[in-house]
């Protein structure tokens, strides 16, 4: 194979044209087809939600599911690669309700919840393209064609059957708890949801000091809420009786709070302490049982409006007296169930008060009029407010509640051993994700609450019916023929509002189904069955490569995506869904904070790829602390840094190509390992350095630290091209030595292939060009993991210390302010080794050219330096000036667009007496060194040219020989 001079592509040119290529020669299905079916590597794909719009979130877990399966796939596995959609859920049905105007969930109902549910479904189908275009920019193999969506019949179909096998195996139930709860979209949702993207936010409200008047004397209880809007739901008060308390006199009021808490619950505008007087003090228990007048309506129960004991109860602020509204407190309405407390739920589906003064209107809104009026009234001893950190929801922002809600859950203590012994079989990179968050999340998970009173969604398959005598009864369907036997109907859309008319009878027993559906958690913690349709179709294939070897998500999936994977996988299978996960941070903006346009931190990802290249995008993010499972700010310049330093491979192709061209040097289309004839020290350390490479970047893919298998890379980058290139760069246009041209062109060539091959599953543009430039062939993605080879470790080991004494001596220079153009006369080393596989005689040649030292020793000591000799004479500074010169005459070459094997004729003129004596010296070598025939013969001369050398003016002057 020949090579030709100037055939480096720009790299915006070649990766836009390599998508292309990739496609039109099907090189991602050739990729998967060519692996043998019975060595696949299973990879599980998280379905991001449809409605959203990549970013590098989202981008950086693509980079991280693309390069994985690249490798697993050169190393000999067959991995299929397919994409997902998360179709359903508060994501989709947020993105509608904005385009039909929707402003809560009683809206729904207006429009017609058929409108409503193929509305969805069209949104859901016209919004990927964007994702694709993206996706493939970035380099991403993934199937878009065979896509699964949780939408889908035949997906739906699986999730019904796994919900049916686990009720049916009691780990699914019918209950009512305590639950983070939307006002707008009137739902619950799952505190994990909530949590994933800590969907906090600084809230403002009222800081209200209660006063709860006991029957038996004059005092009152002083309790402390933010959430006067509960105040008209009060049954009763809790104390933890096991801590102190007082009775205090303020003025000529009287309350009892917990001691601790005096001087910080009785201060005035400023936060001073006021004036009290203790009247006593006495532990909790004392205050069980009392009674106190309710504030709103009296309830009739013999339990309500009573002090209970409860240990929850703490000092950590407030007043250590709590206010019990059990509809809409966790752990209220515990205490309210093991006490018998009545529980008052006065607040409709969408957060409006049912009844009393505040009928109709929505609790956020009545906050403070609630706390005001009872300042009025005398109820309240104090208002102030305070910002804290409030849950919203995830979706729409609207200020949730707590709030007691009948729901379906999964029981997740019942299997908690389980979670935790399979959980034990995963390898998590990082590692201490393992035991440490997953695990606690594991260990403190509540049941799974798992379904949604919403529309567009799984449909749960639960059936309802009341006998005669007033006895529910229950039918939960696992599948569609099941659904027919029962009912006769089949359907073609299993989703509201059609299943909803399916109704059956059971020994006389009419059967509805409830209007519930499911949380779409539960559907994406389904997928590795339900995107084969399992167990309807595909068993062999689903239960040969189940678990997945692989997955890959942000830190917030730890307690999401992760969890419910686990949490259904270990129900049904007791299994763990995956074996291999890695676990990614968060990208930052380039100031720290979250990615926002609002604070205009980070540029567009096309426009940045576009201007730096996807690969150096995609190695930056794949080296960065994000692939520790930190947080990282990603900066524009970072991104040009490492196109920087990938461009240094391309120079060292435009070295390579530039050469071989002139000499006409050919390929023979095999790449086989050079090292047994190589003689020069040079290039078996370089053979030796990109086996060491091959070898070390495998070693960390293998257990999953992307971060450590690209560290060592850009190392060898600079040893290639600072190091081997420019050392050897007299062997590739000198003559004297056709053998050592020879192995130098297939050493370059060789570690330039062999490169490509161990960077094409992270900069899979750069390596595919590099590599169908420097072989022809089809595509190095359809090759095998390179062969380490041989690695001289002596010989590495020992250039090593000599490129590290080659720093000190240009440090030494520098500091001395001293050219490395500027013989010095000598240098003595300290070596902390002897010299066995670096011959030296090259090792005094290689820092005596490096450093520009006439004379080289050295002896063993224990650790390396170097000393050099800084002493000028006079005809050190004549050959200083003869270096210089010549560096002066390959710039004009340059400027005079000469060709590197173009000889000349040359003229260097000078008054000055120093540079005459230097040029008459050292004539033959600048000659030599800049291909000139002659110098000062009176020729013709087509370029000419003044350049200042020190203080001193030199005209140069030259043409074509």
């Amino acid at each position: 194979m020949k090579f030709k001079s100037g055939s480096k592509r720009p790299v915006q040119v070649y990766e836009k044209d390599l998508i292309d290529y990739w496609k039109k020669n099907h090189i991602f299905e050739r990729s998967v087809d060519e692996r043998p079916a019975d060595n696949s590597y299973v990879f599980y794909d998280g379905p991001p939600f449809i409605t959203g719009v990549p970013h590098y979130g989202t981008l950086l877990s693509s980079i991280v599911k693309d390069a994985m399966p690249r490798y697993w796939t050169m190393k000999g596995k067959r991995v299929e690669r397919v994409w997902g959609w998360d179709c359903h859920g508060l994501p989709a049905e947020v993105f509608t309700e904005k385009k039909l105007g929707i402003k809560d969930k009683r809206d729904v109902y207006k429009i017609g919840l058929e409108k409503y549910i193929n509305t969805c479904r069209a949104n859901m189908v016209q919004t990927g393209g964007e994702w694709e275009e993206i996706i493939d920019r970035i380099g991403r193999w993934v199937d878009f064609k065979g896509a699964y969506r949780t939408m889908d019949k035949d997906y739906m179909e699986s999730v019904w059957w796994a919900f049916k096998k686990l009720y049916d195996e009691g780990k699914i139930y019918e209950g009512e708890k305590v639950l983070l709860y939307c006002t707008r979209d009137a739902t619950p949702l799952s505190k994990a949801e909530v949590a994933m993207d800590n969907s906090y936010q600084d809230s403002v409200d009222p800081s209200v000091y209660v006063k709860f008047k006991l029957k038996n004397r004059d005092s009152y209880l002083l309790a402390w809420t933010t959430t006067p809007w509960t105040l008209l739901a009060n049954t009763a008060v809790a104390v933890n009786p096991k801590l102190d308390y007082v009775e205090v006199e303020v003025g000529k009021q009287r309350f009892v709070l917990a001691k601790s808490l005096v001087k910080v619950a009785l201060t005035d505008d400023k936060h001073k302490t006021i004036d009290y007087k203790l009247i006593r003090e006495f532990k909790g228990k004392e205050l069980v049982g009392e009674a106190y007048e309710p504030l709103f309506e009296a309830q009739k129960s013999d339990k309500a409006h009573k002090v209970y004991a409860a240990d929850y109860v703490t000092v950590d602020e407030g007043t250590g007296v709590v206010h019990l509204a059990p509809a809409y407190g966790e752990e209220d309405y515990e205490l309210a169930k093991k006490e018998g407390l009545p529980i008052v739920s006065n607040i409709d589906d969408n957060g409006f008060y049912k009844s009393g003064e505040w009928e109709g209107k929505l609790v956020w809104d009545c906050n403070k009029d609630i706390a005001n009026k009872l300042y009025k009234d005398g109820s309240v001893w104090k208002i102030s407010y305070v910002t804290h950190s409030y849950p919203h929801c995830y979706r729409c922002g609207t200020k949730l509640m707590y709030r007691a809600h009948p729901s379906w859950f999964m029981r997740i203590d019942s299997q908690r051993s389980q979670m935790l012994e399979v959980n034990s079989q995963i390898n998590w990179f990082p590692e201490h994700f393992k035991e440490g968050r997953f695990e606690y999340i594991v260990k403190t998970a509540p049941d799974w609450n798992i379904s949604r009173d919403r529309f567009w969604a799984t449909a749960m398959p639960v059936w309802k019916g009341v006998d005669g005598k007033g006895k529910e009864h229950i039918k939960v369907v696992g599948s569609y023929a099941e659904l027919k036997e029962l009912s006769g109907k089949e359907l073609e859309d299993y989703h509201r509002p059609w299943v909803d008319d399916i109704t059956f009878k059971i020994d006389n027993v009419v059967y509805k189904r409830i209007d519930k559906v499911m949380d779409c958690w539960f559907e994406s913690g389904s997928m590795p069955f339900a995107q084969f349709h399992y167990p309807f179709e595909n068993q062999a294939k689903f239960e040969e490569n189940f678990p997945g070897d692989f997955i890959a998500e942000y830190v917030g999936q730890v307690r999401a995506w992760f969890y419910y994977l686990h949490s259904i996988s270990t129900g049904l299978f007791n299994k763990s869904a995956f074996k291999n996960v890695i676990v990614t941070g968060t990208v930052a903006g380039n100031d720290g904070r979250k990615m926002s346009k609002s604070f205009s931190n980070f540029t567009d990802p096309s426009e940045l790829i576009n201007l730096y290249s996807a690969d150096a995008l995609r190695f930056l993010l794949l080296s960065s602390p994000l692939l520790n499972g930190e947080d990282f700010s990603l900066k524009d310049k970072d991104v040009a840094d490492v196109y920087r330093k990938l461009s240094m491979i391309w120079n060292m192709y435009d070295f390579f190509t530039l050469y071989a061209s002139v000499d006409g040097w050919e390929w023979d289309g095999k790449l086989t390992d050079p090292s047994q004839g190589l003689s020069n020290p040079l290039d078996k350390w370089i053979v030796s350095r990109i086996h060491q490479l091959i070898s070390d970047v495998d070693r960390d893919m293998q257990s999953y630290n992307i971060a450590q298998a690209l560290k060592p890379v850009f190392d060898f980058i600079d040893d290639a091209s600072n190091w081997y290139v420019r050392r050897s760069r007299k062997r590739f246009w000198k003559t004297e030595n056709d053998t050592d041209k020879d192995n130098a062109y297939k050493t370059l060539h060789y570690i330039l292939v062999k490169l490509s091959l161990v960077l094409a599953p992270f900069t899979p543009f750069l390596a595919e060009e590099l590599y169908k430039q420097l072989t022809g062939q089809l595509s190095v993605h359809l090759c095998d993991w390179p062969e380490s080879g041989h690695t001289n470790e002596i010989l590495t080991s020992e250039m090593k210390v000599v490129r590290e004494l080659v720093t000190q001596g240009l440090s030494i220079r520098a500091t001395s302010g001293l050219k490395v153009r500027q013989p010095l006369g000598s240098a003595s080393l300290v070596l902390p080794f002897e010299v066995t596989e670096l011959d030296a005689e090259e090792l005094k040649k290689i820092v005596a050219e490096e450093l520009n030292i006439k004379d080289v020793s050295y002896k063993a000591g224990k650790d390396a330096s170097i000393k050099l000799d800084l002493n000028i004479t006079d005809g050190l500074r004549l050959e200083g000036l003869a270096r210089e010169l010549i560096r002066q005459v390959q710039n004009a070459r340059k400027e005079a667009n000469l060709n590197v094997d173009d000889r000349i004729n040359l003229a260097i003129e000078s008054g000055d007496k120093q540079i005459a004596d230097s040029l008459r010296r050292y004539s033959e070598i600048i000659k030599h060194e800049t291909l000139a025939k002659t110098i000062n013969d009176q020729k013709s001369y087509s370029f000419k040219t003044k350049v200042k050398i020190e203080d001193r003016y030199v005209e140069i002057k030259l043409g074509k020989a």
